[in-house]
C-alpha cells in the first residue's frame, strides 16, 4: 500500500459515503426528529455495525454471504422488517410534539443499538467492500487480509466523520423545524417515510 492508493481510497470513499444511502439516511432521520446527539449515537451505532463488516471482510465471511443466495434473502427482508417496524412506530408518534428542549431524556443506548442492528441488517454494507475494497488491493504485496482491514478501518474513520457533521448539521435543522408547533408535529412523519423509504430500499436490492 502507498500513499497515492490510499489517498485515492479515501477520496472514493469519502464520495460514495456522502451518496444518499439507508445509513445516511437513518442518520439524517434521527438528528432531524431529536437532535443532534440522537445522530452522533445513532452514528457512533452504525460504525460500531461496520467493524463487523469489515472483520466479515477481512476474512471472507462476506464471500459466503454474497455465494448464499438463501442467507443474502434473510438479511436483506430482516433488515427491511426492522426499518418498516421504525417507520410504523413513528407514524404512530405523529401527532405528539418533540420537546425542543429535552435531548438529555432521550435514550441513548437505544439510538446506539438501533444503529448497530440497522447497519449489520443492512446486506449491502458487506457486499460493498467485497466489490469496492479489492479494487484498491494491491496483490503483489500480499498480505491482502491486512490490506483490507487497514481500508476497513480507514472508510470507518471517515464515515464516522462524515455521519458527525451529517448529525450536527440535521440537528441544527431539526432545531428550527421543532420551534414551529406545527411543523414539530410533522417531523415523525417524515422521520416514518424515510425510515419505509429505506426499508423498501433494502427489501428491493439487488446483489
Amino acid at each position: 500500500m502507498d500513499f497515492l492508493s490510499i489517498l485515492s481510497f479515501l477520496g472514493a470513499a469519502i464520495v460514495l459515503t456522502l451518496m444518499p444511502g439507508p445509513d445516511n439516511l437513518f442518520t439524517l432521520a434521527q438528528a432531524i426528529a431529536k437532535g443532534k446527539n440522537a445522530g452522533i449515537f445513532t452514528t457512533l451505532g452504525l460504525c460500531t455495525g461496520l467493524l463487523v463488516h469489515i472483520a466479515a471482510a477481512t476474512i471472507g465471511i462476506s464471500a459466503v454471504i454474497y455465494q448464499s443466495a438463501l442467507a443474502f434473502t434473510v438479511v436483506k427482508y430482516a433488515g427491511a422488517a426492522y426499518l418498516l417496524f421504525l417507520a410504523y412506530k413513528s407514524f404512530r408518534e405523529k401527532s405528539s410534539s418533540l420537546n425542543l428542549y429535552n435531548e438529555d431524556s432521550l435514550d441513548y443506548k437505544a439510538l446506539y443499538k438501533k444503529g448497530v442492528i440497522m447497519n449489520l441488517l443492512n446486506p449491502k454494507v458487506s457486499l460493498f467492500f467485497l466489490a469496492f475494497f479489492p479494487q484498491f488491493i494491491q496483490y503483489e504485496n500480499g498480505n491482502v487480509s491486512m490490506q483490507m482491514l487497514i481500508y476497513g478501518i480507514l472508510f470507518l474513520i471517515q464515515a464516522l466523520v462524515i455521519f458527525t457533521l451529517i448529525s450536527l448539521f440535521a440537528g441544527k435543522v431539526g432545531y428550527f423545524l421543532r420551534k414551529d408547533a406545527s411543523l414539530s408535529k410533522k417531523i415523525n412523519l417524515i422521520q416514518g417515510a424515510l425510515f419505509t423509504l429505506i426499508g423498501l430500499k433494502i427489501a428491493f436490492s439487488q446483489k
